[in-house]
């Protein structure tokens, strides 16, 4: 006796394996369940039928007309497609025994073990049984070699129904039962592959009859699927019986096996165009990033170009606050974009060739060149604004200076030419005396002097006005119209002088005394006068120094008019000695003097209360000029600091550049170790980042104390920051050529013992440890590893190779390009002839396909994308709407153009 109710079996070689294991849920007692028993009747009784048709036989009662084996025989015979042993006609008992146990032997050499069920069994008509024996038959013959995606039998059958219905609403496959009673679940399955039968839209899920029956009448009329249940038998239980449910579904999947090849090509094409997808987002998103990066610096350049001045050194001073704000703040997320776009260009490159696609060349202007050469542009306009900044304030304070010098001196000119013009047109000598008209000259002539002296100052105010023109002064105007009034007083104060003069030596005849006393004190008093000014004048004279020797000259310079006061002090002395011996002589002889000095102004009360000043002003000049050392002093104490702290940080810039020269040349390990380590490394480089901003810091107090020279170090603010960013980008693509070593490795299929030996042979013949091998270490590596590239047939594979490897003719190899060359000889990739012979299976063997056949066969997105992109086809065999798969599927690989 035979138990099917846990049937294991052999493959048809005779090896023992289990190919499915039998529900549990095969209950005996359900079988008696008169609603299940008549599903199994009419299902198991019509898949019987179906085969036994083949033979022109068929039964009616499936207990009955089993009894006597003959049928049965040949029921296995059309299934399996072989002879069974000659059955016995004899009508008795023992004869259909024998004939129902030769069909049960053979049941067991098909690897089906059968427990509990037994040729008197079956003779004996006995229902529950004889269904059980057609299950077994059922599952062996018909749902066993179900197999789809390393699924089989039930499990494999269940996920071909999932996969089929999954577009349509209302379908929700998960067993075989109550899944299937709305009836929709057989639609869908219908209008999958054959739409044209199924108007799928008009079904409703709350009319199973309606449905269930559609489907059962068009399986049965369209495609030769006999009708094995009603609907009512669905319908009005409460849980269909799952074993008549398998054996109907199963019936639908042999009918569609067809479509199954057609699947297996579509998903080779899915594959094909999600790397296609997927590359082409690459692609946008490099463009898109490319664009903007671009876009700024297109926007960035022409505010560092502006050179617009401004009056004043504040304007100036904002100026260079909102470009320390641009570096500090927006340049950084820029720095950090244009490395990402370079490490997105290598990776989706490396992603081209391993999925063998040509390589991304970007639209004109967005090259990988041209966002550096962009950047090198933005980078040159940053130094030179940044050097103009500095030069205008510079400009301005020289400006401001000057400014305030030349009203300064025009204020004492003006001070000293008023009333000039008064004087020297008064008719006074007319009615003087002889001794007045003597005395009257010789104040001219002391007037004459006088202005003599003044002429340096006149000059100097026109020369001060003509340096701010030059230097482009904003109020250029004022400064302009005040020199010119008092060139033209200086100009008519000559020609009065010389009138005056003119008139005097007129009556010069007439008069013969003078007091030589007066007239020598009047001729040493004026320049003593105009000295002691022009030295009050330079004591309080504005200065600006950059350096401690700029201060030292000044304070040098000032001991040494110091050193000349004494005398000075001696020529006043002797200047106060004339009007003391003129006291003398006027009261030795008698003389009434009528007054001030007739010969010149400049008394000597006025001479020693302007001495009494200068010499008041000498402690303030000494004072002055050391507070200006001290802060020399200091501003060299910040040149110290910055140097330190530049020597260091350059050293250690430097110092970091080579190891990661040497470190990208000598990593060992797996990749995944040598990627952690320099994560590890990029992660402690980074940690050095609190002393770059200290160091700008420092650099921000020397700019804020106008400190444009350093003798202590040779770096400056600019070379340490390009030295960092190059820091950073060149760890950033050292991490980068690991991580496209693994996706390399991983696409490829190639072993870290196979990386090592590539890396090892590289090693080996980059002598100078640059990273890439020339021509000749290249053409000696191949050698070494078996490739015959040294004849003259030799020579043009060599030629072949090094166009693979380095196609921009540059003569050097990059380890990358190395090991994708190595990958490419060692491993296998899709083709285009593939992806055609895809498309083939698809289009039924036509040399075209339609919109319609890839929308059925590939999911929407991916059909439409294909629909999208074919050209149509234009051969002699063309049908409206039809398209042109191949060019298709060789411009994915760039064979040709779309």
């Amino acid at each position: 006796m035979v138990d099917y109710h846990a049937a294991n079996n052999q493959t048809s070689t005779g090896g023992v394996q289990i190919y499915m294991e039998q529900e549990n849920d095969w209950d005996r007692d359900l079988l008696l369940d008169p609603a299940w028993e008549k599903q199994q009747r009419k299902t198991f009784t019509a898949w019987c039928n179906s085969h036994l048709r083949k033979s022109g036989t068929q039964i009616e009662n499936i207990e009955e007309d089993f009894r006597d084996g003959l049928k049965l025989m040949l029921l296995l015979e059309v299934i399996a497609g072989e002879r069974l042993p000659k059955p016995e006609r004899g009508k008795m008992r023992v004869h259909k025994i024998n004939n129902v146990n030769k069909a049960l032997d053979f049941i067991s050499r098909k690897g089906v073990k059968l427990v509990s069920i037994g040729a008197e069994e079956i003779v004996d008509g006995n229902a529950k049984m004889t269904l059980g024996m057609i299950w077994t038959i059922i599952l062996r013959f018909a749902i066993q070699d179900i197999s789809v995606e390393e699924t089989s039998a039930k499990e494999g059958l269940l996920l071909w129904c999932q996969r089929k219905t999954a577009p349509y609403k209302n379908v929700n496959v998960q067993n075989f039962h109550m899944s299937w009673k709305d009836g929709l679940a057989f639609n869908a399955l219908i209008h999958r592959h054959r739409p044209d039968l199924i108007d799928y839209d008009s079904l409703r899920k709350d009319d199973p009859v309606t449905n269930l029956n559609n489907a059962f009448e068009v399986a049965e009329k369209h495609l030769d699927i006999p009708k094995m249940l009603d609907a009512e038998d669905i319908v009005n239980v409460a849980r269909p019986d799952e074993k008549a449910i398998m054996t109907y579904v199963s019936s639908f999947y042999h009918a569609f096996s067809g479509a199954q090849k057609a699947e297996t090509a579509a998903n080779r094409i899915c594959k094909v165009l999600a790397v296609n997808q997927e590359n082409e987002q690459m692609m946008e998103d490099y463009e898109k990033l490319a664009s903007d990066l671009l876009e700024w610096i297109r926007r960035t350049v022409p505010w560092l170009e502006n050179r617009t001045q401004e009056k004043t050194v504040q304007d100036m001073q904002a100026k260079q606050e909102d470009f320390r704000d641009y570096r500090c703040v927006h340049k950084p997320p820029k720095v950090q974009e244009k490395c990402q776009l370079e490490i997105s260009f290598n990776t989706l490159q490396t992603k081209l060739r391993l999925s063998n696609r040509p390589a991304f060349m970007p639209s004109e202007g967005r090259m990988v060149s041209d966002i550096n050469g962009a950047w090198h542009t933005l980078e040159g306009a940053e130094k030179g604004y940044e050097e103009w900044i500095l030069s205008e304030i510079r400009r301005l304070e020289r400006l401001e200076h000057l400014a305030e010098k030349f009203h300064q001196k025009a204020a004492i000119h003006e001070s000293w030419t008023d009333g000039k013009e008064a004087m020297l047109t008064q008719k006074d000598y007319e009615t003087s005396t002889l001794s007045e008209v003597k005395a009257l000259l010789r104040k001219h002539e002391a007037f004459e002097s006088d202005l003599a002296a003044h002429q340096d100052r006149v000059e100097q105010i026109a020369a001060i006005a003509q340096e701010l023109n030059e230097l482009d002064y904003y109020d250029s105007a004022k400064v302009n119209a005040r020199c010119q009034k008092i060139c033209d007083q200086w100009d008519s104060l000559g020609t009065l002088t010389l009138n005056r003069k003119e008139s005097l030596e007129r009556t010069e005849k007439q008069l013969e005394s003078i007091d030589e006393l007066y007239l020598e004190y009047a001729k040493r008093a004026a320049p003593f006068n105009n000295w002691m000014e022009g030295a009050m004048e330079d004591l309080q004279d504005m200065f600006i120094v950059h350096n401690i020797e700029e201060i030292q000259g000044l304070i040098t310079a000032h001991e040494q008019f110091k050193s000349t006061l004494s005398e000075a002090n001696k020529e006043r002395e002797a200047i106060q000695s004339i009007q003391a011996e003129v006291q003398k002589i006027a009261q030795s002889n008698g003389i009434k003097l009528s007054g001030a000095n007739p010969y010149t102004t400049i008394t000597p009360e006025s001479i020693d209360s302007k001495w009494e000043k200068a010499m008041a002003m000498v402690p303030l000049r000494d004072t002055a000029l050391q507070g200006e050392l001290n802060k020399q002093n200091n501003n060299d104490t910040l040149r110290a600091k910055f140097a330190t702290q530049a020597n260091i940080v350059g050293a250690y810039i430097q110092e970091k550049m080579e190891e990661i020269g040497r470190i990208s040349i000598e990593m060992n390990g797996t990749l995944e170790d040598q990627l952690t380590n320099l994560r590890d490394y990029q992660t402690n480089i980074m940690s050095y980042m609190p002393e770059i901003n200290k160091l700008e810091g420092s650099h921000q107090l020397i700019q804020e104390a106008l400190i444009f020279d350093n003798q202590y170090t040779s770096y400056t603010m600019e070379h340490l920051r390009v030295g960092w960013e190059q820091l950073l980008t060149t760890i950033a693509r050292t991490i980068n050529e690991v991580e496209n070593q693994i996706l390399t490795r991983d696409a490829k299929g190639i072993s870290q013992e196979q990386l090592f030996e590539y890396r090892a042979s590289f090693n080996h013949f980059d002598k100078d440890h640059s990273g890439a091998l020339q021509a000749e270490e290249f053409k000696a590596c191949l050698i070494s590893l078996g490739y015959d590239v040294e004849n003259d047939k030799g020579d043009s594979e060599f030629a072949r190779i090094m166009s693979i490897v380095d196609p921009n003719g540059s003569g050097a190899v990059t380890f990358q390009a190395f090991i994708d060359f190595m990958s490419t000889e060692t491993t296998d990739t899709d083709t285009a002839d593939q992806v055609i012979a895809s498309f083939k299976i698809l289009a039924a063997d036509k040399t075209f396909i339609t919109a319609e056949e890839l929308r059925r066969e590939l999911p929407p997105d991916q059909a439409e994308y294909c629909i999208a992109r074919m050209a149509p086809y234009s051969g002699p065999d063309a049908t409206p709407g039809a398209l042109d798969y191949m060019s298709f599927s060789t411009a994915l690989y760039g064979e040709s153009d779309l």
